[in-house]
């Protein structure tokens, strides 16, 4: 069997059409990115995971998904359950932390287990960026606060549930994102802090975080690290999550067709790899782009297969009772006052 390459991409539709499962077969690209438009009932998603694994002939192959809670959650059409942000986890946890945790374990083991139920792999979650009065809306409520402790805390409540139900756990954005003030859809958010300052603050969740098995980087430009590339092409930023940070998990970058980025789709591919990162995501979803970015890509190293591995023997098999859990958040927001 080949090699996957470093690459996730999407797909436009509900169901795989016969020229996208020949690309699938004759390009193997390491997992499948699927976002609203690929996520219509149970049967129909167990149906496209089944055949996006068949295609690549890797009945492991990861399929992964946005699934945070609060607005950024993809299976939220009425058949699932709606999540809380982590946001109002962390409002809870400030409030009472045991509390916080018990609720946050609970909603994490549910949502992870429903998703797994879905073969779908990972929500790629937590979000451990900090989150200050200035950080724009882009993070918002999606991170739990500003403590980089509290926030530190929670993250390792989400990565150890998510772990024991068989989802993947996936700490972003590394090495830290809460001091964007623009959108990295549109615009490449510059940061002119310092970088002991940043390592007092915005790295420490991603340190006490190391042993997370997979991380995301961001598109942001550090200019204390690397004046010249968003951190999701920079070999300079990959060296120092390698080397300071001392995180050796799997690393993939946020997709790479967002506005923050320069050049053409497959150049910010081959950029990302070149800079030392593991996998690329280029989950746009057009098959010619698709198409495109895999003849920018290249296949796994040896290094990357043992990181997927290594993480792979993390995930546990445990089920729950996926709308049991999630009641019983509920009632705990509500006996603590919030809406």
């Amino acid at each position: 069997m080949t090699t996957p390459l470093a690459l996730f991409v999407g797909m436009p539709g509900l169901e795989l059409t016969p020229s996208e499962i020949a690309f699938f077969r004759e390009t193997n690209p390491f997992g499948l990115f699927l976002f609203r438009r690929n996520l219509e009932t149970p049967e129909q998603i167990k149906h496209l995971c089944a055949q996006f694994r068949e295609a690549v002939g890797r009945p492991d192959a990861p399929i992964y998904i946005d699934q945070e809670g609060g607005r950024v959650q993809r299976l939220d059409n009425g058949n699932w359950p709606l999540y809380r942000p982590l946001g109002n986890f962390g409002a809870l946890a400030r409030k009472d932390l045991e509390l916080g945790k018990r609720a946050l374990r609970l909603s994490s083991l549910a949502m992870g287990s429903m998703m797994t139920e879905l073969g779908i792999g990972s929500g790629t979650t937590p979000v451990v960026d900090l989150a200050r009065k200035d950080t724009h809306d882009v993070i918002g409520q999606r991170a739990f606060g500003d403590d980089s402790e509290l926030v530190s805390t929670l993250g390792r409540v989400v990565l150890e549930a998510m772990l024991e139900v068989g989802a993947m756990p996936i700490v972003k954005h590394i090495p830290g994102y809460g001091r964007v003030s623009v959108d990295p859809h549109f615009d490449c958010p510059i940061v002119d802090a310092s970088v002991d300052d940043m390592r007092n603050s915005d790295f420490r969740p991603f340190v006490a975080l190391k042993d997370a098995p997979w991380a995301m980087v961001a598109h942001l430009i550090f200019t204390q690290i690397d004046s010249d590339r968003p951190a999701s092409v920079s070999p300079i930023v990959c060296d120092m999550i390698r080397d300071d940070l001392d995180y050796d998990g799997v690393l993939i970058t946020d997709c790479l067709t967002m506005e923050a980025l320069s050049g053409t789709w497959p150049e910010r591919v081959q950029a990302a790899l070149d800079a030392g990162y593991d996998i690329a995501l280029h989950s746009q979803g057009d098959l010619a782009a698709s198409e495109a970015a895999a003849r920018a890509a290249r296949p796994l190293s040896s290094e990357s297969l043992a990181r997927i591995d290594r993480a792979n023997k993390q995930l546990g098999s445990t089920r729950v009772d996926v709308q049991a859990l999630h009641a019983e958040v509920e009632e705990i927001f509500r006996e603590n006052g919030f809406a």
